[in-house]
């Protein structure tokens, strides 16, 4: 297969760049979101000044560490408490990885880790999976593209869904063995909305639907185990010390209970990208678990191929689950929602500032009639679900 084959859902390609670049610079919605960002600066000289930051990019690459790492890092500055990164030793920074990871911001997950991988001398960033309902203007989708960012095609019939997830998967091996780039991908659809972090067995199935085995191999299971391999998965922990959506999050759940075939709209998604870029996130941490290539080779290659990938989204889980990074709201969540007692994790001051921050939170929900005591414990269960499965994961 060529880079071709994939125009419908792959980055930018180097030469594609300066097109899409004046094309980005004369749309209308774009320039309106660049007036709020500099509204003292005419329109010719703000687009002056972003050529003249254009010249030398030639890659997609280029453009994230160009345009893309100063955001990033203002980001940080504004936005956090201050941001760490772990990985394991046994990580090559001239390797390449599927960055398979639980899903905090729609947004920012991605960005903040290709800051911290380049700022960490990893030789590429990720190319990035991302839905297309989030894609709703023509320039985001652009913006998106020149950032490294492929397209995950949603809410489509099951048919175009087994195309669509064919030819994404096929991409994803493309880039990482052919292109040589590193990808990042959640690992399910959407972010859980009350950080009960899984991995659904449909990713690890779209993975090994494009996996083209270059020797006969003598069983299905030993196919999985092999496309799996071929992508080189690293399971990535993130861990937000406050969730900026947890209110919105909250409202859906009152929302899907209360109102029958209740959905997003465009907006919805919309308010949720903004209040996650804009909202206060508190102390955030990255944690890079080992390549699972080694643990794939303990596996039973006769084992039947549910049960394999039940083995390995659990295995992933474990990873995930025991590299949380948990702070004071955390236990104290836990502790009003199960009756523990884990006081030694925390001051009285933190559950005061806690308590504040949950009473801040509930004043911005704008469901008609606020079930207040439920959207509370499901705020609770945001924050108490890392630990529970940390120390599930950990005993």
């Amino acid at each position: 297969m060529n880079i071709h084959d994939f125009d419908e859902i792959r980055p930018y390609e180097p030469e594609e760049m300066p097109v899409v670049f004046e094309n980005l610079l004369s749309d209308r919605q774009f320039n309106h979101v660049m007036k709020g960002m500099a509204p003292w600066l005419p329109k010719s000289v703000r687009n002056a000044v972003l050529r003249l930051l254009f010249r030398g990019v030639k890659s997609t690459q280029d453009f994230q560490v160009r345009f893309m790492k100063p955001v990033v890092r203002l980001s940080m500055w504004r936005h956090t408490k201050g941001t760490t990164f772990g990985y394991p030793e046994t990580l090559s920074k001239h390797g390449r990885y599927i960055f398979l990871s639980n899903h905090r911001d729609i947004v920012l997950d991605s960005a903040y880790l290709d800051l911290m991988l380049h700022d960490n001398g990893f030789e590429r960033t990720c190319e990035i999976g991302i839905g297309d309902n989030l894609l709703i203007y023509p320039w985001i989708k652009n913006l998106v593209r020149m950032n490294k960012a492929f397209t995950v095609r949603r809410g489509l019939t099951a048919h175009e869904m087994m195309r669509s997830s064919q030819l994404m998967s096929s991409y994803i091996h493309f880039a990482v063995n052919e292109k040589r780039e590193n990808v990042w991908i959640a690992q399910r659809e959407g972010r859980a909305k009350d950080s009960d972090d899984r991995t659904q067995d449909s990713v690890l199935k779209m993975f090994v639907m494009g996996y083209t085995a270059s020797e006969d191999l003598p069983s299905e299971g030993a196919r999985i185990i092999a496309a799996l391999k071929h992508l080189h998965i690293a399971p990535l922990t993130i861990s937000y010390e406050h969730d900026p959506c947890d209110y919105l999050k909250a409202e859906e759940f009152q929302f899907k209970r209360d109102v029958e075939g209740w959905k997003k709209s465009k907006q919805d998604d919309l308010l949720n990208m903004k209040t996650g870029i804009m909202g206060k996130k508190g102390r955030v941490h990255y944690e890079l678990s080992p390549c699972i290539d080694a643990w794939l080779d303990t596996l039973d290659a006769t084992l039947p191929k549910k049960e394999i990938f039940r083995l390995v989204a659990e295995h992933i889980d474990r990873e995930i689950h025991s590299r949380y990074r948990l702070y004071p709201c955390n236990w104290i969540a836990k502790d009003e929602l199960d009756g523990s007692d884990n006081s030694d994790k925390y001051t009285e001051k933190d559950r005061r500032e806690f308590e504040d921050y949950l009473a801040a939170q509930m004043k911005k929900v704008r469901v008609p009639n606020p079930d207040t005591a439920f959207l509370r414990e499901r705020m609770l269960t945001m924050y108490a679900n890392p630990v529970r499965n940390y120390l599930a994961a950990t005993k």
